[in-house]
């Protein structure tokens, strides 16, 4: 790549107070120099310039990272979808079942640093080939294992963790390389889109699979032979563009990596929200099982009801951590702590939930839709939309770094308000959860038939004689 494709931008200035660049369109000082001239976000013509890529080949990039994304967590999902199946055949229980997903997790959670450490020093394309194909190859030998060795199994979903390393360490980081500001947010809500709808998709693929089949191992043998088609498009389409080019200031050296022990040391300094986080996650899902279990015995609807009063709870204290962000950092981890360990208090409740007023033979497809619904109403647009409104906000202002934290953290305020959405939406679950759960039951043991097409309709006079009419039409 030429000397002018690694051509770096201006980034912000450190000095707050000095205000925007002379020359800026739109700012202060402005010459009525052209919008392809603006150092803090290039144009298409000056991303190309930097990159060595067109516009069409930088999205048709994202798009083969989306579907190796999906591709992904499609195969995270699938196991879980033909679960019931795996214990059978090798007749174990839930707790060696469970530990099928514990390895996984482990080994991903383990590699994910080492990669992260290869794919800041080496070529990201053909770290990412190689991982997939390993991944493909490994799930794809999984479904052959004998009944005997379920040993075995565990080992190659461990083994499956080295290929989603390999991706989900790396993806986001070309993204990031190829698209900047409203750009790069953009694309990086198409990419994490992918996340709920792959997860879903594994669900129902690995059931519809093994249904069609007759055989729960053909459903792991769907991914890979879809890891071979992200492999081919990965060596065909996607290119290595120059990290943080984009990013730059024109007068400022090409990025050099710095050794890893510097690197964590860095990072450290970032990770206290991180480990906020972590804390206040074990602590809430704990307390929200906890209070919901010893209030089942006195109130039936305990369980909407705590997930309610957490989520009620946390919107003011979010508020407050986003209020005081500016004059006290302090207080703002303070309030984020107590924030999050009451926005947690609801995920295992949630789940258990969803498991207890549905039937048995359709919680499956009832978890792919809570995973798609859920991730499609929060995180997989949210990020998108909170800085779209940051932006709006932007622009009426003058520009300055205080103007571009007061956009932010007015635009993130709307989580508080959501938050209290979702408390009302809680309290409305309250009403109908104990006729909701009783009637699941009475399906499960027989004695109550579900009403098909044909029987929700009631007897009415009509005219001088009885007439079956649907009852939506009596109530309305």
């Amino acid at each position: 790549m030429s000397g002018s494709d690694t051509a770096p931008f201006l980034s912000q200035a450190d000095d707050t107070d000095d205000g925007p660049v002379p020359g800026t369109p739109g700012l202060p000082g402005s010459m009525g120099n052209s919008k392809s001239e603006d150092p803090e976000v290039p144009d298409r013509e000056g991303l190309q310039h930097i990159t060595g890529l067109s516009p069409g080949h930088s999205a048709l990039i994202v798009a083969v990272l989306c579907y190796i994304n999906l591709l992904n967590y499609m195969d995270r999902f699938t196991v879980a979808g033909v679960l019931p199946d795996i214990e059978q055949f090798f007749d174990i229980g839930d707790s060696s079942s469970g530990l099928i997903q514990t390895v996984f997790i482990s080994s991903y959670m383990v590699l994910a640093p080492v990669f992260g450490y290869l794919g800041d020093r080496y070529n990201r394309k053909y770290l990412m080939c190689g991982g997939i194909a390993f991944w493909s190859l490994v799930t794809l030998g999984s479904s052959f294992i004998p009944r005997e060795q379920f040993w075995l199994l565990l080992l190659t979903r461990g083994l499956v963790g080295v290929g989603e390393a390999s991706y989900s360490t790396i993806a986001p980081t070309l993204i990031a390389d190829l698209f900047v500001a409203d750009q790069r947010s953009r694309m990086l809500s198409v990419f994490y889109f992918a996340i709920p709808v792959g997860s879903g998709l594994g669900y129902i693929a690995g059931s519809k699979v093994k249904d069609m089949a007759g055989d729960w191992h053909w459903a792991l043998r769907v991914t890979p032979g879809l890891g071979v088609v992200a492999v081919l498009l990965l060596f065909l389409v996607v290119r290595e563009p120059p990290r943080g080019a984009v990013e730059r200031h024109s007068d400022s050296p090409p990025l050099n990596p710095t050794s890893w022990w510097a690197d964590l040391r860095a990072l450290a300094r970032n990770l206290i929200f991180g480990l906020i986080t972590c804390l206040t996650g074990v602590l809430g899902v704990g307390l929200g099982v906890e209070i919901s279990r010893r209030l089942r015995r006195s109130n039936p609807r305990a369980d909407p009801l705590v997930c309610a009063a957490g989520l009620l709870g946390s919107a003011p204290f979010l508020f407050l951590s986003l209020a005081c962000a500016r004059g006290s950092i302090v207080a703002t981890y303070i309030f984020i702590f107590i924030g999050e360990t009451l926005l947690s208090m609801n995920w295992a409740v949630v789940a258990d939930i969803l498991l207890y007023v549905v039937i048995p033979t359709r919680r499956s497809t009832a978890e792919a839709f809570q995973i798609v619904l859920s991730h499609l109403l929060g995180d997989a647009g949210s990020p998108y939309l909170v800085g779209l409104i940051s932006d709006r906000l932007r622009r009426s202002w003058p520009p300055s770094f205080l103007s571009e934290f007061r956009a932010l953290q007015f635009s993130l305020m709307l989580c508080a308000f959501v938050g209290a959405l979702g408390g009302a939406a809680f309290l409305g679950t309250a009403i109908f959860i104990e006729g909701d759960r009783r009637q699941a039951q009475l399906q499960v043991q027989g004695l109550l038939r579900e009403a098909g097409p044909t029987d929700d309709r009631i007897v009415v006079p009509r005219r001088g004689r009885s007439t079956r009419v649907p009852v939506s039409s009596v109530l309305i």
